[in-house]
């Protein structure tokens, strides 16, 4: 089996694969598609396994900036894993995932996360459940009741928006203290902004992304850094309720729509679950952000089979909102898996990681690690 990048002659061959895991696009989806993946190619981030000359898996390495405690790093986001029917079962979906994840090393991500279809094959290479894509759906009619509380100017948006909508993004996650939501390159925003039916309005610390989803609304993508333009914003979705009936909204696990609203009682809240590696560990707990106030200096002991750069004692030094992991001879700590490892740094407790037979040894610096790495992970945006 080799696995290689793929060039523009094999995107017939992966597209037929992906209508036969994914199921079948428009004739427009399909141009989309198309215009996405093309740099993506040239850069070395579309990875094929080909049994001779015929592709049986392939594999998309997407970059991302990613929010950890409101501190931004570069992310792998892993999308498009799919191998041809009549090849699964062979192994060749591990294969081309250590491939891809040897080549988000390369390209210097400490991080990597992605959506899965199923668990076994990336729990299999070191990820693990971290955080969930949270869609509430919420009464049309009571986002029309959220009153605006000053003046706000919106404008609507278009792709010459995207260097602003990627700032809007720091600020907002940077002085929210963000864990987990995710924000696409300039290039990628600017073909979002460009679809036709969407609905896209631009304040100056917040913008919407919405649009008809039969005689409902869908909002793929919300952010306000202030309560007047979190007011302005859901109220510009809530006067759709005239038709109407409910929003179904991509949201923040504790996003402030759900305090604005006049009443709450029973709510529907989906979640879509996705997976996170560490990659780097020594870049990743420097690339991070932490609690201001925690201090933590533990030893840990990590495995992890597959990029054995991981693997070993490391003394972990947070201070100050800041951290390091040093390489070390011996220490008494915790032992982790690498997938422990992973769920850790995305903010699941200790105790969960022991009972599930993630993590042993040592739990004297438990009650600290858990401080340190407190978050509650979600993301925006499926991909």
């Amino acid at each position: 089996m080799e696995i290689r990048y793929l060039t523009p002659d094999d995107l017939d061959a992966v597209f037929d694969m992906r209508k036969r895991s994914f199921g079948l696009l428009s004739a427009s989806q399909g141009e989309s598609w198309r215009m996405a993946i093309r740099p993506v190619l040239a850069e070395g981030r579309y990875l094929g396994a080909f049994d001779g000359t015929r592709l049986t898996a392939a594999a998309r390495l997407r970059g991302f900036t990613q929010w950890w405690h409101g501190r931004p790093q570069p992310m792998a986001g892993i999308a498009g894993v799919t191998v041809n029917p009549e090849d699964r079962g062979r192994g060749v979906g591990g294969q081309i995932m250590r491939a891809i994840v040897a080549r988000a090393a390369e390209l210097g991500d400490a991080v990597s996360a992605l959506y899965p279809a199923t668990t076994p094959l990336y729990r299999s290479v070191g990820y693990e459940h971290a955080g969930a894509q949270h869609l509430a759906t919420i009464p049309a009619e009571a986002l029309r009741t959220i009153r605006p509380s000053g003046e706000v100017k919106l404008r609507r948006m278009g792709p010459a928006d995207a260097a602003e909508v990627v700032a809007v993004l720091h600020r907002v996650h940077g002085a929210g203290r963000a864990s987990g939501p995710i924000s696409w390159d300039e290039r990628t925003w600017a073909l979002w902004l460009a679809e036709p039916d969407d609905f896209l309005y631009l304040a100056d610390d917040g913008y919407v992304v919405y649009r008809w989803d039969g005689e409902n609304i869908r909002v793929d993508n919300q952010v306000a850094g202030s309560e007047a333009t979190a007011r302005a914003l859901w109220s510009l979705v809530g006067t759709s309720s005239s038709v109407a009936e409910h929003v179904t909204a991509a949201v923040a696990p504790d996003d402030p729509v759900l305090w604005l609203l006049r009443e709450r009682s029973k709510e529907k809240v989906t979640l879509v679950r996705w997976m996170f590696r560490v990659i780097d560990l020594a870049a990743a707990v420097e690339r991070r952000g932490y609690p201001g106030g925690v201090t933590l200096s533990a030893a840990v002991e990590v495995d992890d089979p597959l990029r054995p750069g991981n693997t070993g004692r490391w003394r972990l030094e947070i201070a100050e909102g800041r951290g390091t992991a040093t390489r070390v001879e011996a220490g008494d700590g915790p032992r982790l898996t690498v997938n422990a490892l992973s769920a850790l740094y995305a903010g699941v407790p200790t105790t969960t990681l022991r009972r599930a037979g993630l993590m042993s040894g040592d739990d004297r610096h438990d009650d600290a690690l858990d401080a340190a790495f407190a978050a509650r992970p979600y993301m925006l945006d499926y991909f």
